[in-house]
């Protein structure tokens, strides 16, 4: 349901930045002059920590083998018409496309389906970090055919940090047996499992990539929030998150103006249910450090930005105003 995909595309395991080293083992396959890894810049740290070290782990040098695209020149975020021009002026090089579904910085929502057909068009591999997307906006990873993705639940999941995370491993690969694994217990059939046999077989789908028995623990929160989107459904709570991101953007320029800077595109098309401030210089600390006071906990990335999110499972129109009027009073002389 939030994935957009078949049943045996999706598994719950392990947690984002292991599933993405996991993926890259299969489907990061360098050869010839096809080499390259690209990715926004300003990427989450992890997985820009985890694109290297495959690299390296390949004898590639990142300098030369790692491709970073940014916004132009006075803008905060990507177009997508600039990040398929990249793609196609490095076609013959690229082998891995790493796209994000909502940029944790900024908040912007990516156009995905453009930029997966373009990474397929130009022979590369398209893979996804949903992190910040699963659980905050309807996503269609089959229909769009991502070879794959990867998300932690532990935060519009609501599972808590540390809670398992999951991975998407489009049905075209699902069966290949020539892909490279690492393999391990939990991915070995089903039906053989307990024969203990010493060759691998795995199960077909994305299960086929589990090693260990998941963490039934940090499992279980997930499986009480995934039966709360069930009930609430993905397309209603993005209705209801959509009209508080556009209440809360009213509130603080009405109430802020131009003190601050909303680095967040304003279409509805563009962004989740986060919006990322950009506080004035100087100041910035000063007053997330008195909006915290004041019992608001948003998220702060240096030097100068709040991220805030109204996630409509559990917050309010009157969650919104009071947030604001604090932000409001904190950034008070």
């Amino acid at each position: 349901m939030l994935a957009g995909a078949a049943e045996d595309e999706v598994v719950a395991m392990n947690s984002l930045t292991v599933n993405l080293h996991l993926m890259m083992v299969s489907f990061f396959r360098p050869q010839g002059e096809r080499t390259r890894i690209l990715i926004e810049k300003s990427a989450f740290p992890s997985d820009r920590y985890a694109v290297v070290s495959q690299l390296e782990f390949h004898g590639l040098d990142p300098a030369r083998h790692l491709i970073e695209i940014g916004p132009r020149a006075g803008e905060h975020v990507l177009r997508t018409e600039d990040f398929i021009a990249c793609i196609a002026r490095e076609a013959d090089r690229l082998a891995l496309v790493l796209l994000p579904g909502v940029q944790y910085l900024t908040g912007q929502l990516f156009d995905l389906e453009p930029l997966i057909a373009a990474a397929r068009a130009a022979g590369a591999v398209a893979g996804v970090d949903l992190a910040h997307a699963i659980g905050n906006v309807p996503l269609r990873l089959h229909d769009w055919g991502a070879d794959f993705a990867v998300w932690c639940s532990y935060k519009y999941l609501n599972a808590g940090p540390g809670a398992i995370g999951g991975a998407f491993v489009h049905e075209r690969h699902g069966r290949r047996q020539d892909l490279p694994r690492f393999a391990g217990w939990w991915g070995h059939s089903k039906e053989r499992r307990f024969e203990m046999g010493p060759e691998f077989t795995p199960i077909a789908g994305a299960q086929g990539w589990q090693v260990s028995n998941p963490p039934v623990l940090s499992s279980a929160p997930l499986l009480a929030s995934l039966e709360i989107f069930e009930r609430a459904g993905i397309a209603r709570l993005r209705e209801k998150s959509l009209a508080l991101s556009r209440f809360m953007r009213s509130l603080i320029e009405l109430r802020l103006g131009r003190a601050v800077d909303i680095i967040t595109p304003s279409a509805d098309s563009a962004r989740g249910a986060q919006l990322s401030i950009r506080l004035a210089r100087g100041r910035a600390a000063q007053w997330y450090e008195r909006l915290t006071a004041a019992g608001v906990l948003g998220d702060w990335r240096e030097p100068d930005t709040l991220r805030l999110a109204a996630v409509p499972l559990y917050n309010s129109f009157g969650d919104v105003a009071r947030a604001v009027d604090a932000l409001a009073q904190s950034a008070a002389p």
